[in-house]
């Protein structure tokens, strides 16, 4: 999950818990909102500390070393 992906589901989440009142027979939409607003938080944690994590992996692959090239005939 992208960190973008994780903040829309924060937003929807979060307009079904507290925006929506409408009342549908076969879904809690307060609690369905609950659950995506859960679900993006957790997805935004973890895609923070992927890409953090990833950044410093990749920082040890970047460094250039010099290379000696064999002498020429």
């Amino acid at each position: 999950m992208t960190i973008g992906t994780a903040i829309v589901l924060i937003a929807i989440g979060a307009i079904l818990k507290w925006a929506v009142t409408a009342h549908v027979s076969w879904i809690d939409l307060q609690t369905a909102g609950t659950v995506l607003f859960v679900v993006g938080l957790v997805g935004l944690a973890l895609a923070i500390v992927y890409t953090f994590w990833s950044s410093s992996r990749r920082d040890d692959y970047d460094q250039t070393r010099p290379m000696r090239r064999p002498p020429q005939p």
